[in-house]
C-alpha cells in the first residue's frame, strides 16, 4: 500500500489535538532493555501522533535481521512498507475499529487500564514473511482521552502458522486481571463483506477516473445502477467517499 495513503488513513484513526510530554517511566522502560535477554520478541515505544518510534529495543535486529536505526529514522512508514500487501486493509480496519471501540465504549478513566492486540505478516531481512502479534498498552493520552504514546510488544511467529487478522481489547478488572472486552476477526469480516464481481468492474473503472455515465456505457448498465454499486461498495468497506475509495484501491492493486 502506498505510504502516503496509509499515513492518511492511519492519521485519521489516531488524530489528536495536542502533544503532551512523555512520562518519566518511559525512560525506565528504555533503560531496562540493556538487561533483557535476546528472545523472539522485541518492543517499541510508539508515537501514533508523529508516526515515529520513540525507542526500538535491541531484539528488533535479532528477530528480523533488519537495522533498527533505519526503522527509527524512517518511522512508521518503513514499518508499513514491510507489512504483507494482503494484510494492510484488514490491519487498518482493525486499528480503526479498536479506536472507535475505545472512544465509544471505554470510559476515559479506564483507558489507562486497556491493552490491545492485533496481528499481521511482516517481511524480514531475508525476504520471508513472518507472523507478528502486536500487543500495545497505552502510556500517554491526548486532551480528548485518545491514546497516542504506547508500549508495543511484538512477538515473531513462524510463517507456516496460518493466522487470520484479528484484534482484541482487554481491560483490567477489580482483581487486576485482564478481561477481554472486544474481539473481532477481520479476515472473516472481509470475506463476509466481500465485493461482488460487478462491483469489482465498477472499481476498476473508477480507478481509471471514469464517471458514472462512462461506467454505465462500458458495462451496459444504467447510471443509477452504477451509483447503487458505488454506495454499496462504500458501505461494505466502511469508507465515506468515492475519492477515499479510489485512493485506497489504487494502492491495493490485489483487489482489482
Amino acid at each position: 500500500m502506498n505510504h502516503h495513503q496509509i499515513k492518511e488513513l492511519y492519521k485519521t484513526i489516531f488524530e489528536s489535538y495536542d502533544k503532551p510530554s512523555l512520562q518519566k517511566h518511559i525512560e525506565k522502560i528504555i533503560e531496562m532493555d540493556s538487561f533483557l535477554p535476546y528472545s523472539s520478541t522485541f518492543f517499541c515505544i510508539t508515537n501514533t501522533q508523529d508516526l515515529t518510534f520513540e525507542y526500538i529495543s535491541k531484539n528488533y535486529a535479532s528477530c528480523t535481521g533488519l537495522d533498527p536505526n533505519e526503522l527509527k529514522n524512517k518511522g512508521m512508514r518503513h514499518l508499513w512498507s514491510r507489512i504483507h500487501p494482503d494484510d494492510v486493509e484488514a490491519w487498518l480496519k482493525a486499528l480503526n475499529n479498536l479506536m472507535e471501540y475505545t472512544m465509544g465504549e471505554i470510559s476515559e478513566s479506564k483507558r489507562q487500564d486497556a491493552n490491545y492486540t492485533w496481528n499481521f505478516r511482516f517481511k524480514i531481512a531475508n525476504g520471508d514473511y513472518v507472523n507478528i502479534v502486536q500487543n500495545t498498552t497505552p502510556l500517554v493520552f491526548d486532551a480528548s482521552g485518545k491514546p497516542i504514546i504506547g508500549l508495543a510488544h511484538y512477538t515473531v511467529l513462524h510463517p507456516d502458522i496460518k493466522m487470520e487478522i484479528t484484534a482484541s481489547a482487554k481491560l483490567l478488572n477489580d482483581n487486576k486481571e485482564y478481561e477481554t472486552v472486544y474481539f473481532n476477526n477481520f479476515s472473516q469480516k472481509l470475506l463476509d463483506e466481500g465485493i461482488s464481481n460487478r462491483e469489482r468492474d465498477v472499481i476498476r473503472l473508477l480507478v481509471l477516473n471514469n464517471t458514472s455515465k462512462e461506467i454505465s456505457d462500458k458495462l451496459n448498465i444504467s447510471p443509477h445502477t452504477v451509483d447503487t454499486h458505488r454506495r454499496n461498495i462504500l458501505k461494505k468497506l466502511n469508507i465515506s467517499s468515492t475519492g477515499e475509495l479510489v485512493g485506497m484501491l489504487k494502492v491495493n492493486q490485489h483487489w482489482l
